[in-house]
């Protein structure tokens, strides 16, 4: 089994972040991985996004063309990359950034109230977290436990508190869906 996934958004948003965690976890479940970020100009604010390849088999290119999931954090991703998703593939979108809505009838789209939920948990910069929770509910792509030991690998120098509210917004984004 092969998950084709890009994760797209501002600088800033956690992007890359998501799809080293989403890396590390498919290593710590004995998957083949590849990633390839891929940046704006500018660092924060600038454009932003990364593709993950998670598979049983081995991973030829980290390139991908036509992903299976696609993770939409801002408006101006949701134009770039709802056209390139998979037919039957899942789109999840930050519904609170992103006024307009997905117009396409041959996938699945999740919205995700991702921003208003970090906010309501303490922290608008969490809202990759929630994303990331509610993309492996739906897919079962890994397993929630081995998602937030990754995170923890990611951001192995943070406070405990600050990794703690990381997998609540895990938890949170999982329970959505």
């Amino acid at each position: 089994m092969t998950s084709e996934i890009i994760i797209s958004g501002f600088g800033g948003q956690g992007i890359v972040s998501s799809g080293i965690i989403l890396g590390y976890a498919g290593l710590f479940e004995n998957k083949n991985v590849t990633f390839f970020p891929s940046y704006g100009a500018e660092m924060r604010g600038g454009t932003a996004n990364c593709s993950v390849v998670i598979s049983t088999e081995p991973v030829a290119s980290p390139i991908v063309a036509a992903p299976d999931v696609v993770i939409i954090m801002n408006e101006p991703s949701l134009a770039r990359f709802e056209p390139t998703v998979k037919p039957g593939g899942l789109l999840f979108y930050n519904k609170t950034l992103i006024k307009s809505r997905p117009n396409r009838d041959d996938i699945t789209t999740i919205p995700v109230e991702a921003n208003a939920i970090a906010e309501e948990l303490g922290h608008g910069r969490i809202a990759n977290m929630v994303m990331l929770g509610a993309m492996l509910k739906k897919t079962g792509l890994l397993q929630l436990e081995t998602l937030k030991k990754a995170q923890r690998e990611r951001f192995a120098k943070a406070s405990e508190e600050q990794l703690a509210l990381n997998d609540k917004a895990l938890e949170r984004g999982y329970e959505l869906v």
